[in-house]
């Protein structure tokens, strides 16, 4: 792709109202832009692309794991949410409305209640059970003050899932596959997360666990240690403090947390009010036991970038970069430095590498300030050294540089890529 074709808004300006570095990086670098201040956000075609990547690295290990994807409707019907208690627990987070009819309708913020209705027309027998159902999809909370940009958003796209079961036993297999999957999705993003026993707050249950990123900048307390896979919010270990001996015998330290998934054992508390039903070997109707599991996806974005940045910008991860590599004529109207660049750029391109060709004609200075800000994961500079056979490779975490000649780079990068 060149640069020249694809919309990248970069500015050195940085915006008012954002104070984490993934909110100014993202919105410097091009890839959103905010609707009007208030907690709203377009994706622009490179924050769309790594949305994308995101999402399929998302629905990638939740198939595997045997879930299947649906997509509900993201206006829900207030009634759903009266059947089963919760329209008055969320207050003024819900945006309510009517349609020309006066019938009364709200904008999603989860949907348990849209699941469990669709389940319940669905599902009659035990030997339909065991089920689990997800879909990627907008969600919307009309947040008192929406703040930190992709982090505290009012819409985001988020992962919801929700399994049904005859027994509690298989809800909680179904539970523990849940959190290994989970584990698998955020280990192949690159992030660092822990596990940690939560509160189930709102959406309800008897236990629950959130998967929580580390970083400095995250609003959630949580004890860790770093001898063990032990983690829990300060919610729930209220008792615990840093220096505390976990069951492992090593020091507790309280840290700091970013929440990008959640997940509950919700038991009954929806399927009995909405009356989803199932019967049993015996012929018996027994209410579904459930579990629900949510991440965060476009807040993952923000999660990537408040674990991986400098002062110069982004460095994102493999799994969710941009694109692998890209490709800067440092002088756009020397001919030899623009055809060693199309050059390679074809083919690498037909090994399968997705590049970024920068073929404006801007000085280099503000060509390689964007690819900082930008944080692909290598660049390759064609220029000045080429009268000497050698190009640079430029690696974007720590800003490595060294110099390879021509007849090797191709070869060099393939490898590396």
């Amino acid at each position: 792709m060149r640069f020249t074709r694809v919309l990248i808004p970069t500015t050195k300006e940085i915006p008012n109202d954002a104070s984490l570095a993934s909110h100014i990086y993202l919105i410097r670098g091009g890839f959103i832009q905010s609707v009007g201040g208030s907690g709203l956000y377009n994706f622009l075609p490179l924050g769309k692309k790594i949305l994308d990547k995101v999402r399929a690295v998302v629905k990638d290990e939740l198939d595997k794991a045997g879930c299947q994807e649906v997509s509900l409707s993201f206006v829900t019907p207030t009634a759903l949410w009266e059947e089963s208690g919760r329209a008055g627990e969320y207050g003024k987070e819900l945006l309510r409305f009517k349609d020309r009819k006066d019938n009364d309708y709200l904008l999603s913020p989860t949907n348990e209640e849209a699941m469990v209705n669709m389940v319940r027309q669905t599902i009659k027998s035990y030997k339909q059970l065991p089920l689990n159902l997800y879909q990627i999809n907008l969600k919307f909370r009309d947040e008192i003050r929406p703040r930190f940009g992709l982090m505290r958003g009012r819409e985001f796209l988020m992962k919801d899932g929700y399994s049904f079961h005859t027994s509690t036993e298989d809800m909680l297999r179904e539970f523990a596959l849940m959190e290994e999957t989970y584990k698998k999705i955020f280990t192949r993003l690159g992030l660092n997360f822990r596990v940690v026993e939560a509160d189930s707050g709102q959406i309800g249950g008897s236990g629950s666990k959130e998967f929580m990123l580390l970083a400095d900048s995250g609003e959630d307390d949580i004890v860790v240690c770093d001898a063990c896979d032990y983690g829990a919010n300060v919610e729930v270990a209220e008792d615990i403090k840093d220096g505390d001996l976990c069951k492992c015998g090593k020091p507790l330290r309280i840290t700091k947390g970013i929440e990008a998934g959640h997940i509950f054992q919700l038991g009954t508390k929806y399927s009995e009010p909405l009356g989803a039903n199932f019967l049993d070997e015996n012929g018996k109707s027994q209410p579904m036991i459930m579990g629900t599991y949510g991440i965060g996806v476009s807040r993952l974005l923000a999660g990537i970038i408040e674990q991986n940045h400098d002062d110069k910008g982004c460095v994102w991860t493999k799994a969710s970069a941009p694109f692998d590599l890209q490709i800067i004529i440092s002088n756009i109207k020397d001919e030899a430095q623009v055809e060693l660049a199309e050059d390679i750029y074809n083919q690498l391109n037909s090994k399968g590498v997705d590049i970024l060709l920068d073929d404006r004609k801007d000085r280099f200075g503000a060509k390689i300030k964007d690819y900082e800000l930008m944080g692909v994961p290598y660049a390759l500079i064609i220029g000045k050294k080429l009268s000497e056979g050698m190009v640079e490779i430029i690696t974007r975490d720590g800003m490595g540089k060294e110099d390879v000649s021509i007849s090797s780079v191709v070869e060099i990068l393939s490898e590396r890529l």
